[in-house]
């Protein structure tokens, strides 16, 4: 399955009473698409999923999935094996493309632990599995030999979202893993230097308002033009630190409502950005207004 470089983790819209806005998330999908997002996931981390309920996870997927005709990715990873196959099937028989596979948290499985989950979980579906290395939320890494192994071992297997920060890890698994499996990095801001050392593209929050110019800043990068590249990724750099101020997704709910695209609110422990985020995130969207953002009302 061929996802793209710039895939989007989407945000979960929600209704005045915090029920699901199954429209505004096919109306959001689109839009994305529009602007050359390559694939989506839905009810990862950026779409809530620790407050999503197993059927509204499975209608999202629906949902998202008759909206556009890029490829759907669906979060299907707990801390559980039993309850990540559920989620796996589930997600299958509702369309998904692919299924994301954090690290399971809390209960911190060693590397062994880790290798059964996951091959058990991706050889319970015929579609294909991406791993999610995640540490700051779930603190446990998944070592970049286990990577490698599982690459190897489960062909179902196929791609890695890497959110570590840890690009010599990173470079280990590109470098040694199974031939055709692609990585991704899970930091915005670490895009360009990933591209570097050979990721394949990015799993994204900033592509919900500034995904032209994260295309234009990776083609500038694959065709040569690093001056280019590098330039756009210094442009950026203030919508990425703005966007991760408090925690995700509370920022992008903020500038997608700045943006003219509001999604509403979120579910509780979260809540509405801060005046003071609000104000760095109008700053940084103000910048990069007329061009990257030119798909959204201006602000």
């Amino acid at each position: 399955m061929d996802y793209g470089r710039l895939i989007v983790a989407m945000v979960t819209p929600f209704k005045a009473d915090n029920s699901v806005d199954y429209e505004k998330a096919a109306q959001l999908a689109k839009k994305l698409v529009e602007q050359g997002v390559t694939g989506l996931v839905v009810s990862g981390t950026t779409g809530e999923s620790p407050t999503l309920s197993r059927e509204e996870k499975i209608e999202l997927v629906r949902v998202v999935r008759s909206a556009v005709s890029v490829p759907v990715i669906a979060n299907a990873g707990t801390n559980d094996t039993a309850a990540s196959i559920r989620n796996a099937v589930d997600a299958e028989k509702a369309g998904a493309h692919g299924i994301l596979l954090v690290a399971p948290y809390y209960n911190k499985p060693d590397q062994d632990m880790l290798y059964d989950h996951f091959a058990a979980v991706a050889r319970s579906v015929a579609i294909p599995s991406m791993l999610y290395d995640v540490p700051g939320r779930t603190a446990i890494s998944i070592a970049a030999e286990t990577v490698v192994r599982l690459s190897k071992d489960v062909p179902t297997i196929t791609a890695l979202k890497d959110a570590s920060g840890n690009l010599d890890g990173m470079t280990v698994v590109v470098n040694k893993a199974a031939p055709g499996f692609r990585v991704y990095t899970g930091e915005d801001a670490l895009t360009l230097p990933s591209l570097a050392v050979g990721a394949y593209g990015v799993v994204s929050v900033a592509g919900h308002v500034v995904a032209r110019a994260m295309l234009e800043m990776m083609n500038a990068y694959l065709a040569g033009d690093v001056a280019r590249a590098a330039s756009l990724h210094g442009s950026l750099r203030d919508i990425n630190r703005a966007l991760f101020l408090q925690p995700n997704p509370v920022p992008v709910k903020k500038a997608l409502a700045l943006c003219g695209f509001d999604v509403g609110g979120l579910r509780p422990p979260l809540k509405e950005a801060s005046e003071a985020v609000t104000q760095e995130l109008r700053k940084a969207l103000s910048a990069l207004a007329g061009s990257a953002l030119a798909h959204y009302d201006t602000l």
